[in-house]
């Protein structure tokens, strides 16, 4: 089953609805665990998510999905919140965040290193910059975005 396919799909299907509800699409995965298929969505919007948003966005989604009948097997829907660390995934999600303390983790290492955290400086659709705060001085680092494998916001407990 080609899973890029279908939540691609399935994207250019939800997308609008998502945001006519007045919410951001963070992310949309299809994956199989335990033996079992989710359809996860992860929804957002500035003063944050309830379980009532999430209840609704199911509602209209399962509804969608019954029409469009995009996936060949069963599955479980589930929409929810991405969290505290939230991924960061688009170019939007980099300018809307910055001044925040970020984790990245990059295919190929940069001066030596794949992991980074720090605070996000500037973005555009070139590069990320991170302010990293956790050696022995400070020092801005410029990523290319196309080297960054998964970024996510960072929480410290």
């Amino acid at each position: 089953m080609d899973t890029k396919a279908i939540t691609a799909k399935i994207e250019g299907h939800a997308l609008p609805i998502v945001e006519s509800l007045g919410y951001e699409l963070v992310d949309l995965e299809l994956k199989k665990e335990s033996g079992r298929w989710f359809l996860r969505f992860y929804i957002d919007k500035p003063e944050g998510i309830t379980i009532g948003d999430c209840e609704l966005v199911n509602r209209k989604l399962d509804h969608l999905l019954d029409q469009i009948d995009p996936i060949p097997v069963s599955f479980n829907l589930e929409v929810s919140s991405p969290g505290i660390e939230r991924p960061l995934k688009k170019v939007k999600d980099f300018e809307r965040f910055r001044g925040r303390e970020v984790k990245l983790k990059t295919f190929t290492p940069l001066d030596g290193q794949k992991n980074f955290i720090g605070i996000l400086q500037d973005s555009n659709k070139e590069f990320v910059t991170i302010l990293e705060t956790g050696g022995e001085k400070e020092r801005e680092i410029k990523i290319p975005l196309g080297m960054i494998a998964k970024a996510n916001l960072y929480f410290r407990p």
